[in-house]
């Protein structure tokens, strides 16, 4: 018999819960001290980032940050000093009036009043765009978070730098009143170039106190805040900028700040806004170089940065440039009815543009007297019809249409039968309303006869084929082939002038199209290279076309019959290739042009599209052959034309296209 007592064994089924037990334990006390050390960690992060949270006095102090100085292509002539001298005036908030501080509360935050220095919902809606448009240009930034931004921290946009600036929002808005703030912000944010505050915004452009401003001068100055280099109202985006202004005034309606009548009479006001300041050089110009700065790397960067900024413009070009629009157009008024022209020069090997100018005079009055800008005005100082406008070119197009031509077999010495023509209801005419009969393709585009035009679009490049190549060429207007018909081969598209400039530099550098370029290099204040422009040329026409299109343009012989021989087209020392273009109604004047070294593109005419009384030749050719003869003299030091030669701005009987 076993005497041995019956011992329970422990087996690892009962084990198990005991380990299990303290397993968890372990984690939960792992849990615990990382709770707490997160804890610990975002008050000490809290109170590192808010420690330096500025005193409210700061607000008030005017801070100078380094100016950013741009050149001309040599980089001895300074042609502005930007943010070098910073305007501020600071008004108490008691004297800003009640309809600026709703209308910027209105489209800036419109919950200004009820938030806590941020707005979740907007985080989260531009977090969701930018992961879905992966990018990062939504922002979501509250009045308060605007104003950290813009005076204590940089505007990139990193983790970091956007966590500071939500933790020391809440923290302004814990610590200071929302008046206060309000206040603050008003007399902080740029409203353009060098205008710091509303007080100095509002003695600058509409040169009164800000208490004096009314309803719709209120809207105007809320506008400019999104973007305030983009809509000063001396830059040249006059017209987005009134638009802009009327969204102010919808925005007010909508939060209930305004009535239907006060948005709709403020809407029609005729806001009177003095002229623009005389501080730069190449006005036009330095105002495009600033808008591709702020393109490619935002307004901060060019207003705090301290760069060094070194163009293309040639300064000995720019000058003759801005005195010869200048002078023709005042002949121009008296003789055509146009009050403005515009001018772009460029090297066609680099895509350089040497000169730029967007109207006669950026400095003077719009025309005629009491104008709207946006509306009716023949002449709009501010405006840059070279890179702004969009204008039929006329008859200045078909080059491009005969070269699509040429690259499909045609050549100069194809025949084509000049007669009345009927494509389903369209029938062109040409200018001086005869029929020339049999001529060859060089005859016609000399010539510039309409009906072989259209009949070389129709039965030689086609269309589609011709839209295509216009593009690969550089004009970027023609976005809807569908919009288009045969009367495409008379220029009947809107183009802008930089863009035809472009285009014709591929005639006169064997085939390649350079992007258009302003800047050549950028450099910090520590003369760190920060860009260099390596624009990469583009094959994308046939040599032989080049120079079978140059050399129809340069043929004096070939377009006399209509121009006659001695007209302002012609050069006798110096192979120069040029065409005109005038459109249906003389609304646009165009001379286009170029040498193996230089493409002049001019347009002449009115800026509310309004008819002048002159063709191309007459009203723009004068302002062409002074360029670029002035493009020739820069390049040889002496020239002297031995044959029969048209002086600049020489009345010439004209009756032709």
């Amino acid at each position: 018999m076993d005497n041995k007592k019956n011992i329970p064994i422990q087996t690892n089924r009962q084990n198990k819960p005991k380990k299990k037990r303290r397993v968890f334990l372990k984690i939960l006390q792992i849990i615990g001290w990382l709770f707490l050390i997160g804890i610990a960690s975002g008050l000490i992060g809290f109170f590192w980032i808010t420690k330096d949270l500025p005193r409210p006095e700061l607000f008030t102090e005017n801070e100078m940050t380094e100016s950013t100085k741009i050149y001309d292509s040599s980089g001895k002539i300074l042609l502005s000093n930007v943010y070098g001298e910073e305007k501020r005036t600071y008004a108490p908030l008691s004297e800003i009036p009640d309809t600026l501080q709703k209308a910027v509360i209105a489209t800036e935050d419109a919950d200004f009043y009820n938030n806590i220095g941020i707005d979740f919902k907007g985080i989260l809606r531009s977090i969701k765009i930018d992961i879905e448009t992966k990018s990062t240009s939504q922002g979501a930034s509250t009045i308060t978070q605007q104003l950290i931004r813009s005076t204590f921290l940089t505007p990139d946009k990193t983790i970091n730098r956007k966590t500071k600036e939500i933790l020391l929002s809440i923290e302004l808005t814990r610590r200071y009143p929302k008046n206060q703030i309000l206040e603050w912000y008003l007399n902080q944010v740029p409203f353009g170039i060098n205008i710091y505050g509303a007080e100095e915004a509002s003695l600058t452009y509409f040169q009164k106190p800000i208490q004096d401003v009314d309803l719709a001068e209120s809207a105007m100055l809320a506008a400019i805040v999104q973007l305030p280099s983009y809509y000063s109202p001396f830059g040249s985006h006059l017209e987005e900028l009134l638009q802009r202004k009327d969204y102010v005034l919808k925005r007010m309606k909508a939060e209930g700040y305004i009535t239907q009548e006060q948005m709709i009479e403020a809407q029609q006001q005729e806001i009177k806004i003095t002229k623009v300041p005389q501080n730069t050089l190449a006005y036009h110009f330095v105002e495009y170089v600033k808008e591709q700065i702020n393109q490619q790397y935002g307004s901060d960067f060019l207003q705090t940065k301290g760069l060094r900024i070194y163009t293309t413009l040639d300064w000995d070009m720019q000058r003759a440039a801005e005195q010869i629009v200048k002078d023709q157009v005042v002949k121009n008024r008296s003789a055509y009815g146009a009050y403005n022209a515009a001018t772009v020069v460029m090297d066609p090997k680099t895509g350089n543009v040497l000169a730029m100018v967007g109207s006669a005079d950026p400095w003077a009055d719009s025309l005629p007297a009491n104008c709207n800008p946006a509306k009716n005005c023949k002449f709009v100082p501010s405006y840059n019809v070279a890179v702004q406008g969009l204008r039929q070119p006329g008859s200045s197009f078909k080059p491009i249409i005969y070269a699509e031509a040429f690259r499909k077999g045609a050549t100069d010495q194809t025949l084509i039968l000049d007669a009345p023509v009927n494509y389903n209801g369209y029938s062109p005419n040409n200018y001086d309303g005869r029929f020339h009969g049999l001529l060859t393709l060089r005859e016609t585009l000399a010539q510039s006869l309409n009906i072989p035009a259209v009949k070389v679009l129709n039965d030689y490049a086609g269309l589609s084929d011709t839209i295509d190549l216009a593009e690969r060429m550089g004009i970027t207007t023609l976005k809807d082939k569908s919009k288009y018909g045969l009367s495409f081969a008379l220029g009947a598209a809107d183009v802008k002038v930089i863009d035809m400039a472009t285009a014709y530099s591929v005639f006169a550098n064997g085939g390649y199209h350079i992007d258009a370029s302003v800047i050549s290099r950028i450099e910090d204040s520590q003369g760190n290279l920060l860009y260099q422009n390596n624009s990469t040329p583009r094959k994308v026409l046939e040599k032989n076309v080049c120079d079978m299109v140059a050399d129809i343009l340069s043929d004096n012989n070939a377009r006399a019959p209509i121009f006659g021989a001695n007209s302002l087209l012609r050069f006798d020392d110096y192979k120069v290739s040029v065409k005109t273009g005038t459109t249906q109604n003389s609304n646009d004047g165009w001379t286009m042009g170029f040498t193996s070294d230089t493409v002049v593109a001019v347009w002449a005419g009115n800026n509310d599209h309004s008819q002048m009384y002159a063709i191309g030749e007459q009203a723009a050719g004068p302002i062409w052959r002074a360029l670029i003869l002035k493009s020739i003299e820069l390049k040889n030091s002496f020239v002297q034309e031995t044959s029969q030669p048209v002086e600049p701005g020489t009345e010439v009987p004209i009756t032709r296209d």
